[in-house]
């Protein structure tokens, strides 16, 4: 909720600049992308870099500030980050809103954009941006700061939220072909090889071509879960031979499904659950994914961590079919 409250307030002042015909710098529109996209369910779980993006958040909003007279800010866009974190966090959120169709409508429009955010965040792992996403992403949410909006001229912003959503969706399509071509009908391998193995989760195409790249050669193969099923379909994607199936089937399975395999399972996305005893050990995450004490893998991509530990495990010793799950 803390979050959420200061990227309001990030979103007010770059809509501010932006309407006095200044420019908003790349990074900033992915701190509002990504701040979104970390709070979506299955995310992340981890404190400490939730906090993190707080005080980064809070850097931002000051610099920004000093750019602006003040006038008319919010006290989302005002507030430098002094006080009990927990009790402000208790202030600013949802049910700080009394009226209940007002409340209603705000948070059907940040659930709008939180989706906007996840699919912004793919576009820009290719070095691309949506037309106008970023501008109406962060001045929506700007306005549900807004006090003196009606529930008509919100309804109305929801509806214009779900036009955004399909041009941002429209532009991941692209950015996905123009990598890897046009899905094709593919008849996909399910269970596992007798050979060292990872296995990746997620939705970010992006994240399994890097790691594809960083194992060829390395007697590795890669496996999908749940949600990364569909890579499978693409051509430049398929042309890794090492890319040798698909492991288990929904996200919601993978706490049965990951008990007592031995490989790492990588989460790219939102699709991780709180991770059990049996399998803890072999979770990585990377970009808006974390959970404490997992090994994270930053910015650099460098899936070394990852590598290391499917040849330490060794996989199976003879081929595994995937019989599902009880």
């Amino acid at each position: 909720d803390l979050l959420i409250y200061v990227t309001r307030g990030l979103c007010q002042l770059t809509t501010a600049l932006r309407n006095q015909g200044e420019a908003i710098i790349p990074e900033d529109d992915r701190l509002v992308t990504e701040n979104l996209f970390v709070t979506i369910t299955n995310a992340n779980f981890d404190d400490d870099a939730l906090q993190a993006r707080i005080r980064a958040t809070l850097e931002r909003n000051a610099a920004l500030r000093s750019r602006l007279d003040g006038a008319g800010l919010s006290a989302a866009a005002r507030w430098d980050g002094s006080g009990d974190w927990d009790d402000k966090a208790q202030a600013v959120g949802i049910l700080s809103t009394a009226d209940e169709d007002i409340r209603s409508l705000r948070e059907l429009i940040t659930y709008g954009l939180k989706g906007m955010a996840a699919y912004n965040h793919h576009v820009n792992a290719y070095g691309k941006s949506a037309p106008g996403v970023d501008a109406f992403l962060q001045a929506a949410l700007a306005k549900t700061l807004d006090d003196s909006l009606t529930a008509e001229e919100l309804t109305a912003l929801a509806l214009e939220t779900g036009k955004y959503g399909v041009d941002v969706m429209a532009a991941l399509d692209e950015a996905n072909t123009s990598a890897y071509g046009h899905p094709e009908v593919t008849r996909v391998n399910l269970g596992v090889r007798d050979n060292p193995a990872i296995l990746v989760s997620g939705h970010d195409l992006h994240d399994l071509k890097l790691l594809l790249e960083q194992t060829e050669g390395k007697g590795v193969n890669i496996y999908t879960h749940g949600e990364m099923l569909p890579a499978h379909g693409y051509p430049e994607l398929k042309k890794y031979a090492h890319l040798k199936g698909n492991f288990g089937t929904a996200w919601q399975n993978q706490q049965k499904e990951f008990a007592d395999i031995p490989a790492p399972i990588l989460f790219t996305t939102n699709c991780l659950m709180p991770p059990r005893a049996s399998y803890a050990d072999r979770v990585f995450t990377t970009a808006v994914v974390s959970y404490p004490e997992m090994i994270h893998i930053g910015e650099n991509k460098d899936f070394t961590p990852v590598i290391e530990k499917a040849l330490e495990l060794g996989g199976y010793a003879e081929d595994k079919a995937f019989t599902g799950i009880n």
